[in-house]
């Protein structure tokens, strides 16, 4: 690998499934490289998870940020949420970082649960290693886990170790690169000591197999091995660190984080083989000097900070910025972050990661220049997935405009979240990628900013229509002294096909009812299907304008408006009138093993299987394809990860509306009298 940038920052990211030991190898880290005194617990005492909302979940809901020293060079480390509700806070940064750990659980029931991951990172192109976690608690050979894990990787993952096993415990590793082996020590560096004679033919082979990988993308390699030549533990080396930094290879380490196995050997693998910071930024398609943001966050007193790396050049405190939109403003601060904790500098070189204060034009996912220029990242996000959604309001009332503008923040902290005003109902809804997700920007609105808020389901926008025909006369007539009101219309009400809406006509002759007051009893009929018989909008229906009086004096435009509400109005209820609900196209993700399971909850939903498939591009995964009223869509989210081990998804779309009839009509219909 070519000399390192003086003073450079490697920044690594920490992803994997929920539970499998992130924030844990977070704190083993800065425990192994001396930045903290002792390794803290996770959830109580640990650098990571310091939110109240997070040790309150016992998981990350958020990205933690930390940073650390090791044999005389800087890292910043970003741990990212496992839970799928929260997993998308990496999306923003993730094409900022030098090297992405995948932390893994080593059964190899849940090798499958990092096939997202993968297929994630493979489409940033960001290079990356896994870390097998947990290796003391591993049951059963480790190669089951490896051939469970090549399936969720497109690019060979490559066994960089093999265990050493003692009466069925994991008690140290062989380094395949460098041909020693290592006993673990809780705590400690580990061991070397001279490998074992009944492990030597095991590795001689596992060495050669992760040589044989490598080889496919290094044809000197590969006429070495054919010629029987060993090749020089440079060459290795300089193959190791080439063909991950370019993502042709997925290199594998174990070991545990609670007890610090393996995490100096992997430290020392990031110091010798993470990339330069210039592979990032060219990534991002970005030069000269900038920071690109992947975080914002109000912090009380604090004021906005933006979270960035700094990709290029060196920035000060002070300095003038330059935003994507070309807004121009001083940094007001530069922080380095560790879990909760700040600590102001004085400047930022590239590949530190900094929280920047008081930039209020700074968004997630932009960038910010030192130059005057104003930069736009190459960026391709994954559109969010909003699966859920809850109606608030603010408890007390004159906490309104409060909740308004603290809700407005906390959307923009989390591009994953959107707030919505229901032009139809009025709500106010948070959408989120699931109900913990919902209720922690819950939790953060009374934390944070002191306002309490209601919750309810949101409201479903039925319709109602009718199934026969009839007409109808409609008389306002008001005498009050002077000029009165007088509108007399006759109109003919008839169903029309589903999907058609409403259309109105007139058949009048003679001039009963004058030209100029017909768009008025047009609007009175609308009037009346804002609230039908049922309580719902009335749609499917044609109106006719067939006769009516009028009078010289008393007629007006307000008059015939009343007469054509009062005609749709009790004409409606002669009708027989149905309700209609809305029904959903959704195309939902997941892995075949549970396709069955997700048919029978669909059935169980009042839901209309279409079909399903192979997932395009993804190993083991199918896409099913339904229809489902959106009544049953508010809880599918959480009973689909509950059959899919937290990995399906699904999105959705409006398809048609549907008559509802038995129980449920008769539940909404109270409801809506209520």
């Amino acid at each position: 690998m070519g000399k390192r940038d003086p003073g450079s920052v490697r920044t690594i990211a920490l992803v994997g499934a929920a539970g499998a030991g992130k924030t844990t190898l977070l704190e083993a880290m800065l425990f192994a490289s001396g930045a903290i005194a002792r390794q803290g617990e996770v959830g109580a005492s640990s650098v990571g998870d310091a939110t109240p909302e997070a040790r309150a979940r016992g998981q990350s809901v958020e990205l933690n940020l930390a940073g650390f020293e090791f044999m005389g060079d800087r890292y910043a480390v970003v741990d990212c949420p496992g839970s799928t509700e929260f997993a998308a806070a990496e999306d923003l940064v993730l094409p900022a970082v030098d090297l992405v750990v995948v932390v893994a659980d080593p059964h190899p029931g849940r090798a499958a649960l990092l096939q997202p991951i993968f297929k994630e990172l493979e489409r940033l192109g960001v290079p990356r290693a896994v870390f097998v976690n947990k290796i003391d608690q591993a049951r059963g050979p480790l190669d089951e886990f490896m051939a469970a894990l090549a399936p969720a990787s497109a690019a060979p993952v490559v066994a960089r170790q093999i265990p050493l096993i003692d009466k069925e415990h994991v008690t140290g590793f062989v380094d395949l690169a460098l041909e020693r082996a290592y006993i673990y020590r809780p705590g400690q560096p580990s061991q070397i000591v001279d490998l074992p004679q009944d492990v030597a033919e095991l590795e001689a082979d596992a060495r050669f197999h992760m040589l044989e990988q490598m080889a496919d993308y290094d044809d000197a390699l590969m006429e070495q091995l054919l010629s029987d030549l060993t090749p020089s533990r440079d060459l290795v080396f300089a193959d190791l660190v080439a063909e991950m930094n370019q993502g042709q290879i997925v290199p594998v380490f174990f070991g545990s984080a609670s007890n610090g196995f393996g995490v100096r050997r992997l430290l020392k693998a990031l110091r010798h083989e993470t990339p330069e910071v210039s592979q990032a930024a060219a990534r991002l398609g970005l030069d000269g000097p900038c920071a690109y943001v992947f975080k914002t966050s109000y912090a009380g007193q604090a004021g906005k900070l933006s979270y960035a790396r700094i990709l290029g050049g060196a920035l000060k405190d002070g300095d003038e910025l330059t935003a994507s939109n070309g807004e121009r403003s001083r940094a007001g601060g530069l922080f380095i972050v560790s879990g909760g904790a700040t600590r102001k500098v004085d400047h930022a070189g590239a590949g530190d990661v900094v929280a920047i204060a008081k930039i209020e034009a700074a968004r997630a996912g932009q960038v910010l220049s030192f130059d005057g220029k104003a930069r736009t990242p190459q960026l391709n996000f994954r559109e969010p997935l909003h699966l859920y959604a809850m109606a608030v309001a603010a408890k007390d009332r004159k906490d309104d405009v409060r909740m308004s503008a603290a809700l407005t923040k906390l959307a923009e902290e989390d591009p994953t979240l959107r707030v919505v005003l229901d032009p139809e109902t009025q709500e106010t809804l948070i959408f989120g990628q699931g109900e913990a997700h919902v209720q922690v920007t819950l939790d953060r609105l009374r934390r944070r900013f002191n306002v309490e808020a209601a919750t309810s389901p949101p409201k479903i926008s039925y319709r109602e229509s009718i199934r026969k025909g009839v007409t109808q006369r409609g008389r306002h007539k008001k005498q009050t002294g002077g000029h009165g009101q007088f509108g007399d219309v006759v109109i003919e009400i008839k169903p029309l096909p589903r999907g058609s809406g409403f259309a109105f006509s007139q058949r009048i002759t003679g001039g009963v009812v004058p030209k100029q007051w017909i768009p008025a009893v047009e609007q009175g009929v609308r009037d009346a299907m804002q609230k039908g018989p049922l309580g719902f909008p009335v749609t499917d229906v044609e109106v006719v304008l067939t006769d009516g009086s009028y009078h010289s004096v008393d007629s007006s435009e307000m008059a015939f408006r009343q007469a054509g509400r009062l005609a749709m109005s009790e004409g409606l209820a002669a009708c027989g009138a149905y309700l209609l609900e809305p029904v959903e196209k959704l195309h939902i993700n997941a892995p075949s093993a549970s396709t069955s399971k997700i048919t029978q909850a669909i059935s169980a939903r009042r839901g209309q299987i279409l079909g399903f498939a192979p997932r395009e591009g993804w190993s083991g995964w199918d896409e099913i394809e339904v229809c489902l009223p959106r009544h049953e869509r508010q809880e599918l989210i959480a009973e689909l990860r509950g059959l899919t081990q937290g990995l399906g998804d699904f999105t959705a779309e409006f398809d048609h509306m549907a008559e509802l009839t038995g129980r449920l009509a008769e539940e909404v219909s109270r409801s809506a009298a209520a």
